[in-house]
């Protein structure tokens, strides 16, 4: 059933903050002791968690390490932009059996990467969006462009702007459980980010000394082993009868994975919020990238767009509207909503076993197209910083 307030296990750093914000906002803006003390007080870092597919670390960036699971040279590379939330990047390729990398590697993708993000340290606080698509710049050139681009969740709106502002790099592209319209939908977490004031947030960030805190997140949103048991088993696809090696180990990697969060830079964490959540400036226009000011209409790649069913975090109706915004024709646009929930469109059994074959049909489709994008011939001056603030 669709609950009317997110929860840990489906919640990402923004939301959190989004409800904390509203009860400060209740209290004159006030932080009480308990919220102050979360978020001056955040733990050490998660131990991290080892992949299960071989791979490479190929570059060693400031926001990622760039992990590179090819089998073969030939071919357009395929490069998987991986969430950046509360959470690490191993959630593509999280357990056999409930990993989009093995299942892509399954499907002939021979020439695959993922961006493997870094938690925030100190010296990062002052990151933006534009330090992320940069050094994602970085990577699809090290790859070798054109790239087939798929976008996870926080990954997904990332590939979607870089897509825009580098259009002759990118052959195709995938948006998976990614919010493109925060306007569209039933979701709480988007009015109650625009019901709320921008100096709230700032606020909870300068408490966090500079950053949003994944343990300040974890410890405001604790949970039941229950409730936590079951989430896991719902996003994995598996059932009351699912209790063989097979699947404890699954369960095992992702209550891992749960206790495994990162840290946001500040300013990367406010942008978001006041860009892409309060004034919805992918979906509007106007959104500024590297020196220049892109929207979606810029966009005319070929595009599938994947929404989950009992996606509370990403509604279809927020992925879909991608569709109506981008400058593609309609015949090169894919939709798909799988019965499934956020996380479970790329670790779920169903989705990885029925879903992603089609979708690595489609990419290799595109590929004997020969799809040509060309330049940046639409893309606008950047706006002045009254505009964009």
């Amino acid at each position: 059933m669709r609950s009317d307030h997110p929860t840990l296990w489906t919640a990402t750093p923004w939301e959190v903050a989004f409800i904390a914000a509203a009860a400060m906002t209740e209290a004159a803006c006030g932080f009480s002791e308990q919220v102050a003390h979360l978020l001056s007080g955040a733990a050490a870092p998660s131990e991290p968690l080892a992949w299960t597919t071989p791979n490479r670390v190929r570059l060693d960036l400031a926001t990622m390490r760039l992990r590179d699971f090819s089998t073969g040279t030939a071919g357009v590379a395929t490069l998987i932009a991986a969430p950046f939330a509360l959470h690490t990047a191993v959630i593509a390729d999280l357990a056999p059996g409930h990993s989009l990398v093995e299942r892509l590697l399954n499907e002939g993708v021979k020439r695959l990467a993922v961006t493997d993000w870094r938690s925030a340290t100190p010296t990062m606080r002052d990151l933006s969006i534009d330090s992320y698509l940069a050094e994602l710049n970085v990577a699809v050139d090290e790859l070798g462009p054109p790239v087939d681009l798929i976008g996870l969740c926080q990954g997904g709106w990332l590939a979607l702007v870089y897509a825009a502002r580098f259009p002759a790099k990118v052959r195709a592209l995938v948006l998976v459980a990614a919010p493109i319209d925060t306007e569209r939908g039933d979701s709480a977490l988007s009015a109650l980010a625009r019901a709320t004031p921008l100096p709230v947030f700032q606020a909870a960030v300068e408490r966090g000394g500079g950053r949003m805190s994944g343990e300040t997140i974890r410890a405001a949103w604790p949970k039941t082993t229950e409730q936590a048991c079951g989430q896991a088993r719902r996003d994995l696809d598996l059932g009351p009868d699912d209790i063989g090696p097979r699947a404890e180990a699954a369960l095992a990697r992702y209550a891992a994975w749960d206790r495994c969060v990162v840290d946001l830079p500040g300013r990367y964490y406010l942008d978001i919020v006041a860009w892409l959540f309060q004034r919805n400036l992918r979906a509007r226009g106007g959104f500024p990238a590297l020196g220049r000011t892109i929207a979606l209409a810029d966009v005319r790649h070929p595009l599938a767009l994947i929404a989950g069913g009992e996606d509370i975090v990403a509604p279809a109706e927020q992925v879909l509207a991608a569709a109506e915004l981008v400058g593609a024709a309609p015949p090169a646009i894919l939709t798909r909503l799988w019965p499934s929930s956020h996380v479970g469109l790329f670790v779920g059994a169903r989705s990885l076993t029925e879903g992603w074959p089609e979708i690595a049909r489609w990419l290799c489709a595109q590929r004997r197209r020969r799809v040509v994008v060309r330049g940046h011939a639409s893309i606008r001056p950047l706006a002045g910083p009254a505009e964009v603030g």
